[in-house]
């Protein structure tokens, strides 16, 4: 039944003083506490709070989801006049997936790799619909074609793995939208994707609410996000709803002062100074005609095929210099990141404080290692979670024999301090901590040996607003007492604007333009660069993107090559001082 079939007034779901507790007796203890809001068709309620505030634990009471330990201690959960918080769970399996539906944060953890993208939309269809295998398959395919996936019935066929992460974003909207749910609950649903990703998702997810007239609950920290997608806000703190108005007043007139807090830490494009040079920096790092391939196993083809992720790259990193590298998902900017500390196999010349790092190995390595550490983008994956903080943080002090073994304890907890983490913290695992944690357990980690170059791969984007600001501007202190450089990959760009010296913009594995930061940024050359630009969401409710024209990707030259190609050379401009542009257009 579809929304329209409901009074204008009513709400398709209703959340009164709703509270849920973990532990029991005197070990009881509150998560979320007395909340309540509406959600009506075709309308758009943003939950937005730091991490920990409550707001997924909100979201997977809503869906009958919560962890064994935790439970709903009051309130009430009403769709379409049922009561959800008493159902049987044989009851709320038929409503969760086909009438509520939830996009959760990470796509490659919610995604079973053992079962092809197909396989698992029809699993969803089969559960409730009345359908056959090949009917399930056609209503597949024409979903994945109403999330503008590219090549839709090969996907069918392949693993999540294979997929990149704007695409295995797409899977999660199809497979929640396979049944046309009244209610869909996304849960920072573009969280680690890039700009131009984010903007087709959200005009993605606005589209299918037009068509659909979906309910839907977004959770989010992103607070230009909320700008775009909002009607009503419910700003939460604490497990607590702090302040609930519709999106132009919350943005114009915010009463409660966490509130404004939250506003208050919110970059606002085009407000960054100048930055300061650092021309006179001696160069640390040099960089010079970079490539890496990756062979490709094709069945059948005599010729070896190649991807070429990252071609002809170069560039210099001064001494307290940060470089960002920026561009969409798949461009190469994470692959060169990694190539820097020799992760990936690479041609080309990697040269650090005189040192060349190609064909470096052994000690050489180790020692080089020392002076280049990485944060990596996925905190979970990056964290091996039979091991406490303690171990994950101490271990590189313990392999490259800098901190005696007594006292470790007090070197980590100092660094978990700088990052934000109670000292405790160093005795729980992974696990027991949010995204946003993990990722600050990440850059205590690239901390401890304290290195000269810092390769920083989407390090702060799980992290909330004003953990972000704190984090950033301990990046910002580490740079001015260690003179530590970094390189800054990222898909933010108020992160760019805020701690970049200087920015190159990666478009196919090349970059397409350099040069200093408010240059680029404002005063953008290259055509890719002003598509990415204008991708951006901004945090103000009166300067709504139209985001129509980038649900459909732009033509990109095939990364695949044989054995031998040599591309042709990309050649570039001088617009201005120390400001770089490829001539050559996009395809």
């Amino acid at each position: 039944m579809k929304p329209s079939t409901l009074p204008a007034a009513s709400p398709v779901l209703q959340v009164e003083r709703l509270s849920v507790e973990v532990g029991s007796g005197e070990r009881a203890r509150r998560l979320v506490g007395d909340i309540g809001f509406a959600l009506h068709a075709g309308k758009t309620l943003c939950l937005a709070g730091e991490s920990g505030s409550g707001k997924s634990i909100t979201s997977l009471a809503i869906m009958g989801l919560l962890p064994n330990a935790a439970r709903v201690a009051g309130g009430s959960i009403r769709f379409d006049g049922r009561e959800l918080t008493s159902l049987a769970a044989a009851d709320m399996e038929t409503i969760r997936g086909k009438h509520i539906a939830m996009i959760f944060q990470e796509p490659m953890t919610s995604l079973n790799p053992l079962m092809t993208v197909g396989q698992q939309l029809d699993e969803t269809l089969r559960r409730h619909a009345s359908l056959d295998r090949r009917a399930a398959r056609q209503a597949s395919l024409a979903m994945l074609d109403a999330v503008h996936m590219t090549q839709a019935a090969r996907r069918l066929d392949q693993y999540p793995h294979e997929l990149s992460g704007g695409m295995r974003q797409r899977v999660m909207i199809a497979m929640a939208m396979l049944c046309k749910p009244r209610v869909l609950i996304a849960d920072e649903p573009t969280t680690a994707l890039d700009v131009t990703v984010q903007a087709q998702i959200l005009e993605l997810m606005r589209e299918l609410q037009r068509e659909f007239g979906t309910a839907m609950l977004l959770i989010t920290h992103d607070m230009g996000v909320v700008a775009e997608m909002a009607d009503d806000i419910a700003v939460m703190q604490n497990g607590a709803i702090q302040e609930h108005a519709d999106a132009r007043r919350l943005f114009t007139m915010p009463q409660h002062p966490y509130t404004q807090k939250l506003l208050a830490a919110v970059a606002v494009p085009g407000s960054a100074p100048p930055p300061e040079s650092r021309a006179a920096e001696p160069v640390i790092l040099r960089v010079e005609h970079l490539n890496v391939r990756f062979p490709l196993r094709v069945d059948g083809l005599r010729t070896p095929q190649y991807v070429h992720a990252v071609e002809d790259v170069s560039f210099e990193l001064r001494r307290e210099e940060t470089l960002g590298l920026v561009g969409e998902s798949g461009c190469g900017k994470s692959t060169t990141g990694k190539a820097l500390i020799s992760m990936v196999a690479y041609e080309g010349s990697v040269n650090l404080l005189g040192r060349e790092l190609n064909g470096c190995s052994g000690d050489a390595l180790r020692a080089a290692r020392r002076d280049v550490q990485m944060i990596f983008q996925d905190p979970y994956a990056s964290l091996n979670p039979r091991k406490t903080v303690l171990d994950l943080v101490g271990e590189p002090l313990l392999i490259h024999q800098r901190t005696p073994l007594a006292q470790r304890t007090e070197r980590v907890a100092e660094l978990l301090g700088q990052v934000g983490l109670p000292a405790d913290a160093m005795r729980r695992y992974p696990h027991q901590f949010s995204g946003g944690q993990r990722q600050r357990i990440c850059i205590a980690r690239a901390l401890s040996l304290n290195p000269k170059i810092i390769v920083a791969d989407e390090s702060v984007a799980a992290l909330d607003v004003s953990i972000r600001a704190q984090v950033l501007e301990l990046f910002e202190q580490l740079q001015r007492e260690h003179r530590i450089s970094y390189v800054f990959v990222s898909h933010d760009m108020s992160v760019i604007e805020r701690v970049c010296h200087r920015v190159a913009v990666m478009y196919c594995g090349r970059i397409v333009e350099i040069g200093r930061r408010d240059r680029v940024l404002n005063q953008p050359q290259h055509p890719y660069t002003r598509r990415l630009l204008e991708a951006v969401p901004v945090p103000d409710v009166d300067r709504k993107r139209d985001f129509k024209a980038l649900l459909k990707d732009i033509e990109r030259h095939s990364p695949i090559h044989p054995k031998g190609f040599v591309p042709e050379p990309l050649r570039f401009d001088e617009v201005a001082d120390d400001h770089f542009v490829a001539v050559r257009e996009m395809a």
